[in-house]
């Protein structure tokens, strides 16, 4: 699913990054904080939009499908147009 949120971005023009858990040493406990966070577990992917949890692929493709996703977008100041 990383990859389809990465493809949405991508298209919509929105720079992301992505934060490899499985690379970073304390990746284990910043992954069972952020299923405490989202309530699932795997907890990944999980977005953040300027600083603020969005949530899960599930979450961000209801925001897009329901026209919530790009004032998101444009209010942190990640999508211009």
């Amino acid at each position: 699913m990383c990859h389809a949120l990465q493809t949405l971005f991508t298209e919509m023009g929105v720079s992301w990054a992505v934060h490899e858990l499985d690379k970073d040493p304390r990746g284990k406990d910043v992954e069972r904080a952020l299923a405490g966070m989202v309530g699932r577990s795997p907890p990944v992917p999980t977005v953040f939009i300027g600083g603020a949890l969005v949530g899960p692929t599930d979450r961000v493709m209801s925001l897009h499908l329901g026209g919530q996703l790009v004032p998101l977008l444009r209010q942190a100041g990640a999508l211009w147009l």
